[in-house]
């Protein structure tokens, strides 16, 4: 590994890099906050694939895309004057500062308002939340530092944790499943009615009753969908490639034979 000033280096050597770049390259002369917007989420979406694949190459790769998106909005906010990558770096370490006052003790005039030691994983979320609730720039209430532009299950994942911060929640984390089947039980009334937007407000209902079960039981929802994504692609690329194997389209069997086959290669596993 890097010592200290060689990572402070190779820092350095990355903004010279993308101010030579903003200067002399007719690209990226000009980009804009908005242009760079969608390729910054591209790029993220990339890292949480090299991460959902335990692709420490691409971890690396993907991490040194997205530091070049933080360095870029930089250099744009130091043109415009409103702030530079030090305003960013030094914002983001007094913010962190002050939201951990168990490693960083308060000054003496905000013990008052000091979050109480934290001592296990639970405490200091808890205490997070608590805590930005206070902080000048921070958010008014509960559950407006939950992005609207989250995907949706990420979302309501954020809502329920931050809520549940504050003791809206289950006591014991058997509740829930009442929870769950109660709503089942509306989706299918719903459906049985053929009362389409009705059905479509309680399957949304099943689907947050179901991602509450999943934080109950510690299973992050989105890692375990896309886990079965990845094992449905690659059990019926399996079907697809068999298929090709006979000299055969898709179409052209049957759902039997494709059953088989996805049998097959759940063994295979």
């Amino acid at each position: 590994m890097h010592t200290r000033e060689e990572k402070l280096a190779a820092f350095g050597r990355l903004m010279d890099v993308l101010d030579r770049l903003r200067t002399e390259c007719p690209w990226d002369r000009k980009q804009t906050n908005q242009s760079l917007r969608t390729n910054t989420i591209e790029e993220v979406y990339e890292l949480s694939d090299a991460i959902i694949d335990s692709d420490t190459h691409n971890i690396s790769k993907e991490l040194g895309d997205v530091l070049m998106h933080v360095l870029f909005y930089a250099r744009i906010g130091s043109e415009t004057g409103d702030f530079d990558i030090a305003d960013v770096c030094n914002a983001e370490a007094e913010k962190l500062i002050f939201r951990h006052p168990h490693i960083y003790p308060p000054k003496t005039e905000e013990k008052e308002t000091a979050s109480p030691t934290a001592t296990t994983a639970e405490q200091v979320l808890h205490n997070w939340e608590q805590i930005k609730l206070r902080e000048k720039d921070g958010n008014h209430s509960v559950l407006a530092g939950v992005p609207k532009s989250l995907p949706s299950l990420i979302k309501a994942y954020r809502i329920q944790d931050k809520v549940g911060n504050y003791g809206f929640d289950w006591q014991h984390r058997d509740e829930v499943w009442a929870k769950v089947h109660e709503e089942i039980d509306e989706l299918r009334a719903a459906l049985n009615k053929e009362d389409t937007p009705h059905a479509q407000e309680e399957f949304g209902d099943v689907l947050f009753s179901l991602i509450n079960a999943a934080r109950h039981y510690h299973i992050n929802p989105d890692n375990a969908l896309e886990t079965t994504n990845k094992k449905f692609i690659y059990r019926f690329n399996y079907i697809e490639q068999k298929a090709h194997q006979q000299g055969r389209n898709l179409n052209e069997m049957t759902l039997e034979e494709m059953d088989a086959l996805w049998t097959e290669v759940k063994q295979k596993e």
